[in-house]
This record gives C-alpha cells, sequence and structure tokens, in this order.
C-alpha cells in the first residue's frame, strides 16, 4: 500500500477531536491500483492499537491512518462516485474528520478491519455531495435562465415578474459571502467561461469550480422566498 505524504493536526473543540488535512490529496488518479484486498489491509491488532491512539486525540495515530487507506479511499471510494477532484479531495478530509469526531462510537469487530468503516463514511458523504452539487448545478441553470443579460425583452405582462426575479437574485447575492457572490456574478451575471472567472478571482479552474459550488447551495438558501 503507497504511503501518501499529508500533515495532520487535531484540536479539541466541544468534546471531539477534528481531523484537518492542511496538504491537498498527492495520491494516483481513480486508474491506478486495485481495489483494496485483504492483502493491502492492515493487521487487525495494529488497527486496534491506532485505534486507542485516535481516542486519546493522538495526531501519530490520525497520520498512521490516512496513510494506510487515505490513498485507497480516494481512488476507489470516493472519486468514482464524485469525479471533480476539487470535490473529491474535500470528501477525503471530510471522511477523516468524521471519523475522528465518531471515533468512540466505532465498535470494532474481530475480523474486521476499520477500512470497511471508513469507506462506510466516505460512500455516505460522496452521496451527499454529488447530490448536492447537482442541486447546485440545476440552480444555475436556473438562474442562469432567469438573468441571461442577452435574453430578448420579454413579453410586457411579465415585465414585472422579471424585474422582481432579478430584485431578488440582487438581494439573495448581497446576504451570500461576497467570495461566492463574486463567483455567481462572474459566472452566471456577466456569462464568462469558467477559465475566466478563475483568472479574475485568481485560483485554479478546479478551485474556481469549488467556490461556485458552494457559492450556488449559499444563494439557494439566500433566495428562498421569506415565509411569515
Amino acid at each position: 500500500m503507497p504511503r501518501i505524504r499529508s500533515r495532520a493536526s487535531q484540536r479539541d473543540h466541544a468534546g471531539s477531536v477534528r481531523f484537518a488535512l492542511t496538504r491537498p490529496y498527492q495520491g494516483g488518479s481513480a486508474e491506478e491500483g486495485s481495489l483494496v484486498d485483504e492483502a493491502q489491509l492492515q493487521p487487525i491488532l495494529e488497527e486496534r492499537t491506532i485505534v486507542e491512539g485516535l481516542l486519546r486525540g493522538d495526531r501519530k495515530a490520525a497520520g498512521t491512518l490516512y496513510a494506510w487507506y487515505g490513498d485507497a479511499l480516494f481512488r476507489e471510494v470516493i472519486l468514482p462516485r464524485l469525479p471533480i477532484r476539487e470535490l473529491a479531495e474535500n470528501v477525503l478530509v471530510d471522511t477523516f474528520r468524521t471519523v475522528m469526531e465518531r471515533v468512540e462510537t466505532y465498535k470494532p469487530e474481530s475480523d474486521k478491519s476499520i477500512y470497511f468503516w471508513l469507506r462506510r463514511i466516505a460512500i455516505n458523504r460522496s452521496i451527499d455531495v454529488h447530490r448536492a452539487h447537482q442541486r447546485a448545478r440545476r440552480l444555475e441553470d436556473a438562474l442562469e435562465a432567469e438573468t441571461d443579460p442577452m435574453d430578448a425583452s420579454p413579453a410586457p405582462d411579465k415585465d414585472a415578474d422579471v424585474e422582481d426575479t432579478r430584485a431578488r437574485v440582487e438581494a439573495a447575492l448581497q446576504k451570500v459571502n461576497p467570495r461566492y457572490a463574486e463567483a455567481l456574478r462572474l459566472r452566471l451575471l456577466e456569462d464568462l467561461d469558467r477559465e475566466e472567472c478563475a483568472a479574475k478571482m485568481r485560483v485554479t479552474v478546479g478551485n474556481f469550480d469549488v467556490i461556485l459550488h458552494r457559492a450556488s447551495a449559499a444563494f439557494r438558501k439566500a433566495f428562498q422566498p421569506d415565509v411569515d
């Protein structure tokens, strides 16, 4: 099993230990390697020692667990379900953060590796993020259609509705993080392509996609009409 160079830090917060990776994933692509099999799993007794370390908040134990299984989780579990690399990297981080927060709930089985618990967490998180991304894309399409600057002039009886929608869009943009609002304005209102947006925001295209994904989710909440 190849080792992954990583740096982990932990802190005790509200009764739970949080795991944070401070370097981006450096492993291979989804096509490299093979599925984890018994020959690649660590001895059960060694895993139990690591779990004991996690329960103590041991930084080295967290790094060891990541080095053992981070690569396989990324290539074989997360990336095939979420083929946007930056989002997949975030899910990998979230998976290990969840492990650290919930390690007290882990119930070891005598002959079963902790990898399968990690795998279940990674699958659930991948599905959640994929669904959120799909919702965000649908929102982008709808918002673009409603605010398309190249759209023909609407029929007179629709003028009021269009103006009302645009006013709501602008109000919602004022409520979200300014960086999110900038991403939405560049991509949807100014109709720039992803490369141009990334250049203006001084980030990579992949990072811009992540920002836009989060921006769309934030906008979706802000755009919902107030309920009295």
